[in-house]
């Protein structure tokens, strides 16, 4: 977008129409994208008012140095990604992330997953040329698939439908892992040093490990979580 939003109260859900996009699907049916819009419009949000207010809560700590913001996850995720083992994974490498951040900080994490909806890919050209061939570039699987043909770089306005309930698949699996205590940094599993033993490095391994459970204590005693 090329213009910045004023103030909040400027947004709307259609307010991006009024502004120029530089990265923009061509879709032959427009009347079949306004009816994808309106199903999605129509659906369940993806987060709740009380989930993006304590965002806002957790920003504002990390703005006034109370906390450290992480932010990570794919460049673009594809539906077939969207499985319980390559969900947790991700999950995972987030959280043993935000343990070394916590060890050295000495201040909680606020981990923002780049997760649940990130199936566009802007593209530094429209098209993409193998040999004789010259088709429409792969937009992310919000917009088209990967595959070179003709029907598979077709923009097609369903796959929007199938992004928003992967986003929904993806977002649900996340909470139920984070209600059975997947979340928590001093959860056993993130604590298993057999993979070390043997190595000459594994002493140095354990005193860290240790020396992050001492940084988990420190945190949660002053921040009681």
């Amino acid at each position: 977008m090329t213009v910045a939003f004023q103030d909040a109260r400027d947004w709307s859900p259609s307010s991006w129409t009024s502004r120029h996009a530089h990265q923009q699907a061509e879709y032959a049916d427009p009347a079949a994208v306004a009816r994808v819009i309106d199903e999605i419009g129509r659906l369940p949000p993806l987060v709740t008012s009380w989930e993006i207010e304590q965002l806002r809560s957790a920003l504002a700590r990390a703005a006034r140095g109370e906390a450290f913001v992480l932010q990570g996850g794919d460049c673009a995720e594809s539906f077939d990604e969207c499985r319980s083992e390559p969900i947790a994974a991700k999950l995972k490498i987030l959280l043993q992330m935000s343990l070394v951040l916590v060890h050295g900080t000495r201040k909680p994490v606020v981990r923002i997953g780049r997760i649940a909806g990130q199936y566009a890919k802007p593209r530094s050209t429209d098209v993409e040329v193998r040999g004789n061939v010259t088709l429409p570039a792969y937009r992310g699987d919000i917009i088209n698939r990967d595959g070179f043909t003709a029907s598979d770089r077709a923009p097609d306005p369903t796959l929007m439908l199938r992004a928003y309930e992967r986003g929904g698949l993806t977002l649900n699996f996340i909470r139920a892992l984070v209600d059975g205590g997947f979340a928590v940094l001093h959860h056993p599993e993130y604590w298993d040093v057999s993979f070390a033993a043997g190595s000459p490095h594994a002493a140095q391994y354990v005193r860290m490990v240790e020396s992050i459970r001492e940084s988990l204590d420190f945190v949660s005693a002053i921040t009681g979580v």
